[in-house]
């Protein structure tokens, strides 16, 4: 089951590059150039995520979802948008978003900020396990399977599966896993990731026969 996320942004050439890249990352999306199909669409579909452009026709987009949060609906919503005054921001977030990033813009950063309000807010990704082909996480007893075999594993491999399983078919540099799963990004710690995911494919594919943690040469690394 694949999280739907709502699009709207007016500029038919941005809106059909988000729709591309989210879409290979798995998610079920769902575009618009304005506003007014989008309640009805919230009332009749579970949205998991909201990323609203401000510059829009008819009305601007941080107080249509102030008029959302005044009806009760609390989609989490990631502002995508041209307006970068500190003021501007400060709206962004007054009148009900969860993230606010300015145009031009990063596709992989917001991805991965998608990913994490995803993880935070909806319970598809707080599931008591989590799964990737024979790799199966249990997130109360904190323990992996692999093909239905107990493996053991530290924390730390854990953590770091969990999140290589949340992304996949995304790739993850180094710096985001030292921040993500060790809660530090200091440069000099690059081998530390680097080892710790030695040991954990040796874990997960002892034969070395699966290739799921894939190295992408000089940017980090991909489950696939």
């Amino acid at each position: 089951m694949s999280h739907k996320i709502i699009i709207v942004e007016d500029e038919e050439d941005i809106l059909d590059l988000l729709e591309y890249n989210l879409s290979k990352e798995g998610f079920e999306v769902i575009g618009f150039l304005n506003t007014k199909a989008v309640e009805s669409m919230l009332q009749e579909e579970d949205i998991d995520l909201i990323i609203m452009d401000r510059n829009l026709p008819g009305v601007e987009g941080s107080e249509y979802i102030a008029s959302l949060r005044g009806q009760g609906i609390h989609v989490p919503v990631i502002y995508l948008t041209a307006k970068d005054k500190e003021s501007e921001i400060e709206e962004g977030f007054l009148s009900g978003g969860d993230d606010y990033m300015t145009k031009p813009f990063n596709m992989k950063v917001l991805i991965l900020r998608i990913k994490s309000i995803l993880k935070r807010t909806n319970p598809l990704q707080n599931e008591s396990s989590i799964r990737f082909k024979d790799l199966l996480l249990n997130n109360a007893s904190r323990t992996l399977k692999v093909n239905e075999e107990l493996v053991n594993i530290t924390k730390l491999e854990f953590d770091l599966l969990y999140e290589f399983i949340l992304n996949k078919n995304s790739i993850l540099d180094r710096d985001y896993l030292l921040q993500t799963v060790w809660g530090d990004a200091q440069e000099n710690q690059y081998k530390t990731v680097n080892v710790a995911i030695t040991r954990l494919k040796e874990k997960i594919d002892p034969k070395k026969t699966k290739n799921y943690i894939q190295t992408i040469r000089g940017i980090g690394y991909k489950l696939a």
